[in-house]
């Protein structure tokens, strides 16, 4: 079994309802997304991904589908939270508004990306690894062995 990472970026601001430190007002991250996915690589000559556990351009685009282009320059607000006032009002001003059913912080959108990329990924291919980076120094983890 091999493992393989690509590395993605997005900017993407958030709101944390009933926060109580300074991140509590709007803000904004440049974060780093790390995917790991893991499988056999293929031992076929006449596969054109011959030797490859996946295509790293296949990843590259099941990850911006999922996530990279619908998160990139977005605003993640709660939606089951009063600042749905505030995403409905950043919509007619013409922003790109995400409503999560989740508090937008980096662990729960760990969660979330999780969901979206194993859903989409082929069978024989597992998603093993992901590591969120809000900011230079801070960052969450999502360890496929963790998870019930």
């Amino acid at each position: 079994m091999i493992r393989i990472t690509k590395i993605f970026t997005f900017e993407t601001a958030h709101v944390l309802y009933n926060y109580d430190g300074k991140c509590k007002n709007m803000h904004g991250h440049s974060y780093k997304l790390f995917v790991t996915v893991k499988g056999n690589p293929i031992n076929n000559l006449d596969d054109t991904k011959n030797g490859m556990v996946m295509d790293f351009g296949d990843l590259k685009a099941i990850v911006n589908s999922q996530i990279v282009n619908e998160w990139d320059h977005a605003v993640m607000l709660n939606g089951n939270s009063p600042h749905k006032i505030l995403g409905e009002t950043l919509e007619k001003d013409g922003h790109k508004v995400i409503y999560c059913d989740f508090q937008p912080t980096c662990e729960n959108m760990l969660y979330e990306i999780a969901s979206k990329i194993k859903n989409n990924l082929p069978s024989e291919i597992q998603l093993a690894y992901l590591k969120l980076n809000e900011t230079e120094n801070s960052y969450g983890e999502w360890f496929a062995e963790d998870q019930i």
